[in-house]
């Protein structure tokens, strides 16, 4: 397994603060989202349609970087830089910034951190989608919600996050690799 090294470092803060700055600039289309579908009872749509962009740093760096943790590390530190902007949610985002990161991480995990493909990055995608719905259960009271509205939840989430942390995570990767930024990644 490769290790950390500075280039390493630089480049996953360097990827966190801009994240971070794009989820900061997500708050307030949430905000407007959020109340525009309030008053069909869908609400908590708007979590679920923009999570994708929120959770987008874990998927990112863990595909670019390659190195166990950096999933983890650039979505945490993606959640730092939104807190420090004057994010909505205060320092509760560094909780779901470690939640996110460690969902993100779990599915290179499974791979062994040998693969980066579409199939690694799916699964990245998927157990962050489980472990996010999972914490949005009990910290968010989705538990409270119908079996149907929690099914319509999920899916819009899984959605979500494939198409901004799968697929846009894609296209950068291919983007930069082609760019010749990242010299050990290649643009399949």
């Amino acid at each position: 397994m490769k290790s950390w090294h500075i280039r390493d470092i630089i480049l996953v803060t360097i990827l966190a603060i801009f994240m971070g700055v794009i989820f900061w600039i997500i708050n307030p289309v949430y905000t407007f989202l959020a109340a525009a579908l309030a008053p069909f009872g869908l609400q908590p749509l708007a979590n679920e349609i923009l999570l994708g962009i929120w959770v987008m740093a874990g998927p990112l760096a863990g595909f670019i970087i390659r190195i166990p943790g950096s999933a983890t590390l650039g979505e945490f530190l993606g959640a730092v830089v939104e807190m420090f902007l004057g994010g909505v949610w205060g320092a509760s985002t560094l909780i779901s910034g470690a939640v996110q990161g460690l969902g993100a991480e779990i599915g290179f995990a499974v791979t062994g951190y040998k693969r980066y493909n579409w199939v690694s990055l799916s699964l990245s995608c998927l157990t962050t989608a489980i472990v996010t719905f999972t914490w949005d259960l009990f910290r968010s009271g989705y538990a409270a919600y119908h079996l149907g509205f929690l099914v319509l939840l999920f899916a819009v989430r899984c959605l979500s996050i494939f198409l901004f942390g799968g697929v846009l995570t894609k296209l950068i990767t291919n983007l930069l690799a082609r760019a010749h930024v990242l010299p050990n990644v290649s643009a399949k």
